[in-house]
């Protein structure tokens, strides 16, 4: 392998991760996105594409103007119009790219192979000429001659490019093919190569990987794994494989990965599927009675890294396939001590209610442990005193609560896409400032016939630490049901602080 000891982490997010179907980013927004990417230590952020819009030059400047440790980049084609809009952004650093495939020469380019090397030496050259450091990208490099692409690559060094990338734009590669190519590159080139690999296979990450195995010094990358079509290759997955199970160094501090990956999925509006590595929900969730068991032994049973490496925490869950030892942990998380033949019969209750279709949340469990330890109903930390809601044709739906929160009462209001989203974030607007408490997920799960149909809410909320609490309530009004669930959430994540400080103090 000719892997390199240290390997550059260039972030797209805000360039190819923002051409995701439905993403569009506000200057500021961007900006903060940046901010967080910087703190992450990537190398490099590619912040915008300026001949796109004002928005997008404005989104530069802002961004440049920073003055983050990180070297921003702008897109451009190898043409000067482009290029003076990315020089009118301040920026340093310029991708410049052009495609070298016959299908983009044909049918989009309109041009022949020669001409498009003679387009790309001219970028080059008139960037170079205003002094920028430049990243020479040829679009569809994985379908082009080989031949040629090598041509292509060697004329644009010689003309000053100070780097390469080689894109797999359609993501067609597999690792071997990508392995060849990058070796085959790097014999006619003396210049740092890059590669930039798309999903649309499912293989991006192990394309990437493999170009680093075969020389690649620098990935390209999206938070989330977000972009076009299937998009990108997850910054996450590159970064934690390439520690984990190569050894190889980035500049990253892995441990704010899980924060970056929700403010980036909070900002887009695109939602993390459970099942994703490394920041995924379930990606350090277990149930099933042996994981738990083995995890809760040792964690290196089914966890093949630490939860805390990438920011996040170990969590189990009660359900149909648990099994005491998980069910154990958890209530003993939430202060429960049960004897023996009360954890069988919490235990029993619980795949009950499994086998029954239903999630069991963690208010649930609590209820269950009450009924059958026979322990009074806990201190409510927090408790609605009031809740009005405003909708209606032409109105903004509006929200206002009064909570009372370890004594203090506090009143916020919200405005929201309707009654539900308003409610929520007007309880958001107190918890998050007294507590960091947000809501993470929400659906509704059962829902009985007939106008006065029985609702039932399931939330998830979490804190600044990464515990997350699960809760239900139901109820004839879907407003109300859904604010004792975040209510009854909160309270949890609330008495399990107490909780831990009460034991640290001791």
């Amino acid at each position: 392998m000719n892997f390199y000891k240290y390997v550059e982490i260039f972030d797209t997010t805000l360039r190819d991760g923002e051409q995701t179907p439905g993403v569009s980013l506000t200057p500021q927004e961007k900006l903060e996105i940046a901010k967080q990417l910087d703190r992450l230590g990537v190398d490099a952020i590619e912040a915008g594409f300026p001949i796109a819009s004002q928005g997008e030059r404005d989104a530069v400047k802002l961004i440049v103007k920073e003055g983050l440790n990180a070297e921003v980049y702008a897109l451009a084609r190898v043409n000067k119009n482009d290029i003076d809009a990315a020089l009118s952004c301040d920026i340093k650093n310029i991708h410049l790219f052009i495609a070298t495939s016959d299908i983009h020469l044909t049918y989009k380019l309109k041009m022949s192979r020669e001409q498009a090397v003679e387009k790309a030496v001219e970028g080059v050259e008139y960037a170079k000429a205003h002094g920028l450091n430049i990243e020479f990208s040829a679009e569809d490099a994985t379908r082009s001659d080989l031949e040629y692409l090598k041509k292509v690559y060697k004329f644009v060094v010689e003309a000053g490019a100070n780097r390469i990338d080689i894109p797999d734009t359609v993501g067609v590669m597999t690792p071997s093919k990508i392995s060849n190519i990058v070796k085959e590159v790097k014999c006619v080139v003396n210049v740092p190569v890059s590669v930039h690999c798309h999903n649309d296979f499912g293989l991006a990450v192990a394309n990437t990987i493999a170009a680093i195995e075969a020389g690649a010094e620098r990935a390209h990358v999206t938070v989330n794994g977000i972009g076009e079509r299937a998009g990108n290759a997850a910054l996450e997955e590159v970064v934690i494989s390439l520690y984990s199970l190569y050894g190889i160094k980035t500049r990253i501090n892995t441990q704010l990965i899980y924060s970056t990956s929700k403010l980036v999925s909070q900002l887009t509006g695109i939602m993390i599927p459970p099942n994703k590595a490394i920041v995924g929900d379930n990606a350090f969730g277990h149930e099933s009675g042996i994981h738990t068991h083995g995890v809760l032994s040792m964690p290196l049973t089914y966890e093949p890294i630490n939860p805390e490496l990438v920011g996040r925490k170990r969590w189990i869950q009660a359900g149909k396939h648990a099994g005491a030892h998980g069910i154990l942990a958890k209530l003993h998380e939430m202060g429960w001590q049960p004897t023996e033949e009360q954890l069988k019969a919490i235990t029993n209750r619980v795949k009950e209610l499994g086998d029954k279709g239903k999630t069991v949340t963690d208010t649930d469990l609590v209820a269950i442990a009450r009924s059958i330890i026979g322990r009074g109903s806990e201190e409510k930390v927090i408790d609605l005193l009031d809740l009005a809601v405003m909708t209606g044709f032409k109105v903004v739906p509006t929200a206002s609560v009064k909570l009372v929160l370890e004594g203090k009462e506090y009143i916020a209001a919200e405005t929201g896409v309707g009654p539900v989203d308003a409610a929520v974030k007007a309880i958001q607007k107190v918890t998050d400032n007294l507590a960091n408490i947000r809501l993470k997920e929400y659906r509704l799960e059962a829902i009985t016939g007939g106008s006065d149909a029985l609702a039932e809410v399931i939330v998830k909320v979490e804190d600044r630490e990464g515990n997350i609490m699960s809760a239900r309530a139901a109820g004839e009004d879907i407003v109300i049901a859904s604010v004792e669930a975040m209510i009854n959430g909160i309270n949890e994540i609330l008495r399990r602080r107490k909780r831990l400080q009460t034991d640290v103090s001791q």
